[in-house]
């Protein structure tokens, strides 16, 4: 299929004007300083739909939708637990970081238990961007190279490059300031979509609702006990852990805190996406949803193979009926424009996750082992190098990812396995004034075992043979880093209380 000229105009203008909008903060992003914080000048509101953006990624576009269609509501859960986790930040994780002064997220923990927690935790940190830039560019390359006949590999090579082109040439404050922008547009392109799907389903919104509600879309899953199961109570659990990992641990979200004009601004702009992630991630559930209905009441619009995915139980390949409406039901020029809005929130994550790996290259490795005292010329050299290097890194974990059938929970999975558990050594230091390097290092060790032996529980490692079937953990692969994260900071906790006693017998 050839896409209308209109809707070339549209990609090709948004395309250019994005790359050429953020490479145009390079005069203020000269320096270190400029590169990585913006000299912590950023507006409140751009703060907030930078964090936003950086929230909602194409994996949020796509997936979500991808996954109402082929289930339901399930994962809205998620999107709920935004309240307490922001409350959370709020309080204490925003003041925390605005008052440490550090933008690197992970300084801290060396001072507290040692080189080994600060590199352990960045690592974690660089592992999970690049699986996450790789969902990303991939979810990308679904629409593209089904309307635009291109191979998937090129669309990932083009999405990577130009990314990291403005990337290292804007820093930090032009990816925030197009982060924004990019924001407004998917919001845009999502309200629109979810407006034609209402009203241009047979029979009206009365009739989407109607076949919704018929095939129990708009659940929000099980109330069971099951903790082998996504029920809505290891959803919650889960979106707690997550998203207090993400504001307390997450280099991508303390670093906008640090370019934020004061720390009420901090503050405001936490707020400011949580309210905003949790209306418009409803809009991505409910274009899922409407989806359905609108296929179920017009079948005939679907080619073959996607009528035999839609039939199939359950619904297969729910990722690809998003990009196919988009396709072959939007008329020209608003196809164009939800297309620039994935590339909106492919570009949003992509970058994000490149200005803060280069941040972390600087800070936690090249000054803290080999340049203490580096220059300023040389402190950019290692910045634009490590963008270049982490942009190519995320291309390679782009392919990777062409062998996943469902990008949402293959994304969850990976995020909760390489995040480590580092949010129960971030919790040990917080609230354990009396926590230190060996306790925390022991809890450390204990914890990703635990991971370890999870994550080679679930089906898709097939780690364990069958006679060895009663050693596999019943547990669901949401719970994993809830329940590395429990265990760490438990017996951190229960450690330091253990030798504080016995130093305490000692010197009587």
């Amino acid at each position: 299929m050839r896409l209308p000229l209109l809707d070339i105009v549209v990609i090709a203008v948004y395309v250019a004007g994005t790359v050429l909008f953020g490479s145009w903060f390079v005069r203020r992003s000269r320096t270190a300083d400029g590169f990585t914080r913006a000299g912590g000048r950023v507006p409140m509101v751009v703060v907030g739909l930078s964090i936003f953006g950086t929230f909602v990624s194409s994996i949020s576009f796509l997936a979500i939708p991808g996954k109402a269609f082929a289930s339901n509501w399930n994962s809205y859960v998620l999107s709920l637990t935004l309240i307490p986790a922001s409350w959370v930040a709020v309080r204490y994780f925003v003041p925390f970081y605005r008052s440490l002064g550090h933008i690197s997220t992970y300084a801290h923990l060396e001072s507290r238990f040692g080189t080994w927690a600060r590199i352990y935790a960045t690592v974690c940190y660089m592992i999970t961007q690049i699986a996450r830039m790789g969902a990303v560019m991939f979810l990308l390359a679904l629409p593209l190279n089904i309307l635009l006949g291109w191979d998937v590999v090129t669309i990932i090579l083009i999405t990577g490059i130009l990314t990291t082109v403005y990337s290292m040439l804007g820093g930090i404050e032009g990816i925030v300031w197009t982060d924004a922008l990019q924001s407004l547009i998917l919001i845009l392109g999502t309200v629109i979509c979810a407006a034609i799907l209402l009203f241009g389903t047979p029979g009206g919104p009365e009739e989407v609702f109607k076949i919704a509600a018929q095939h129990n879309k708009f659940s929000l899953g099980s109330f069971g006990g099951s903790l082998s199961q996504p029920t809505f109570w290891v959803v919650l659990i889960y979106g707690i852990a997550i998203n207090l990992q993400n504001f307390g641990i997450d280099q991508n979200f303390v670093q906008r805190y640090q370019t934020a004009r004061c720390e009420k601004d901090a503050r405001r702009s936490v707020w400011l996406n949580a309210w905003l992630y949790i209306i418009v991630s409803a809009f991505f559930f409910f274009i899922g949803t409407a989806l359905y209905s609108f296929y179920t009441a017009r079948p005939e619009l679907l080619s073959g193979d996607m009528l035999a995915d839609m039939n199939a139980e359950p619904i297969a390949h729910g990722d690809r009926f998003y990009p196919y409406f988009i396709i072959h039901q939007l008329p020209a020029g608003l196809t164009g424009l939800l297309i620039a809005a994935i590339f909106s929130a492919a570009m949003s994550t992509i970058s994000t996750s490149l200005n803060g790996c280069a941040t972390l290259t600087l800070t936690d490795f090249y000054k803290r082992f080999w340049r203490p005292k580096a220059g300023a010329k040389e402190e950019m050299a290692v910045l634009y190098t490590s963008t270049i290097i982490w942009g190519a890194l995320g291309i390679g974990g782009g392919l990777l990812f062409t062998r996943a059938k469902q990008m949402l929970d293959a994304w969850w999975g990976i995020q909760g396995i390489f995040s480590g558990g580092i949010l129960g050594l971030f919790l040990l230091g917080f609230f354990s004034r009396r926590a230190r390097n060996v306790p925390a290092a022991l809890g450390t060790v204990l914890g990703l075992l635990v991971i370890a032996w999870m994550s080679l529980s679930l089906p898709s490692w097939n780690a364990f043979p069958e006679q060895w079937a009663a050693w596999r953990c019943p547990l669901h692969e949401f719970l994993i880093p809830v329940v590395g994260t429990a265990v760490i900071f438990v017996t951190g906790f229960l450690l330091t209380i253990l030798f504080t006693r016995g130093g305490a017998e000692k010197k009587q």
